[in-house]
């Protein structure tokens, strides 16, 4: 018994350890491709593109879901020669992550002025007749695509997004040139160097121990109701940020916190969103809306949040009667929480 499991234990160690090489050995090598504009060109050589059209990725639909096509160099080069375009242009393309294999992957907007090329730029129902596919507004895509085109697609657009808004130097107003792998931009005339940031935000379900608090903005879908979420002031630590957002929207105060986990969310200009559950103090639930920043807010039972997660398809039952609210669907960070708190209600319960 005793060798069976000293066997088992070293084949587990070995396993564990075959596994950490291969995302030690992938992350050292994106390390290099973007410390090293050589490397990254001579990357691109073996590597596949996904494409953009004014920061709406290319997409092809299947079935119920999107799916979002590769292409390699050299099937990138003939389009744009076919388009009139210099192949120079490939040039804004940005790393976005890499395969097991270390094939690297980048995004191209075709849809943007070349900051290497004097052309315009591409007309969006050309390059759709040409790609047999269809550039989709990422924010209405995302939710029918799997979880590594969605990672991958945030991550794309987010980063041409920031390059997009970042050409020229806010101290010298020069023109700043980005990196082959677009991880950083560098004024050539006081060499600061610009990397791509995200702002921290923290969404945060609220519990009194039976039920849930969730709230609505006017500018989400109809009869949509999440957690609540605001951006972290300067100087705020993310106990301080959380406490004062629940202070400000609905009026409570916040007796105990516990961190969850933590997802990049692409808009409106990138956010690092901290997910957190919250109790308030017993006897003080009364909410007191801020129409400043909610639309609405309101205590839900244990059994409208669970029958509200069932749902199939939110999207096609938004507009009945029969169902008074739904939420946030399974790939947002917020649906997370929510699962969370019906899965185990008193999860929310420890303190920091």
């Amino acid at each position: 018994m005793s060798l069976f499991c000293g066997t088992a234990c070293r084949r587990k160690s070995f396993l564990c350890y075959r596994l950490l090489s291969t995302f030690v050995n992938k992350t050292r090598y994106l390390f290099e491709l973007k410390e090293d504009d050589d490397a990254c060109k001579k990357a691109q050589q073996t590597g596949a593109f996904y494409l953009f059209h004014s920061l709406a990725p290319l997409l092809q639909k299947s079935e119920h879901q999107y799916l979002a096509p590769k292409h390699s160099l050299l099937e990138l080069e003939r389009l744009l020669g076919k388009l009139g375009q210099d192949t120079q242009r490939i040039e804004d393309s940005v790393l976005i992550g890499c395969s097991e294999q270390q094939e690297a992957w980048f995004a191209l907007d075709l849809g943007l002025n070349s900051s290497s090329s004097i052309n315009a730029s591409l007309q969006k129902s050309e390059m759709e007749k040409e790609l047999k596919g269809s550039f989709i507004e990422l924010r209405k895509a995302l939710f029918q695509l799997n979880v590594k085109d969605a990672s991958l697609l945030s991550t794309a657009q987010a980063l041409l997004h920031w390059h997009g808004a970042h050409q020229f130097c806010s101290r010298s107003g020069q023109p700043t040139k980005k990196n082959m792998a677009g991880s950083k931009r560098v004024c050539p005339s006081n060499k600061i160097i610009y990397y791509p940031q995200m702002a921290p935000v923290v969404i945060t379900l609220v519990s009194d121990g039976t039920r849930c608090l969730l709230a609505r903005q006017s500018s989400f879908p109809k009869g949509m109701y999440s957690a609540l979420a605001g951006f972290c002031d300067i100087g705020e630590s993310v106990e301080e940020a959380v406490r004062r957002e629940v202070a400000e929207e609905v009026g409570l105060e916040v007796e105990r916190l516990q961190y969850t986990a933590s997802q990049h969310w692409p808009f409106p200009n990138s956010s690092l969103m901290i997910a957190c559950h919250a109790t308030v103090k017993p006897g003080q639930t009364e909410i007191q809306v801020n129409l400043r920043e909610l639309e609405a807010a309101a205590w839900f039972s244990y059994d409208e949040v669970a029958t509200a997660l069932r749902r199939n398809n939110p999207y096609t039952q938004q507009q009945s009667e029969a169902f008074p609210f739904w939420l946030p669907p399974k790939l947002a960070i917020a649906h997370q929480l929510i699962k969370e708190w019906v899965e185990k209600p008193t999860c929310s319960t420890l303190p920091v």
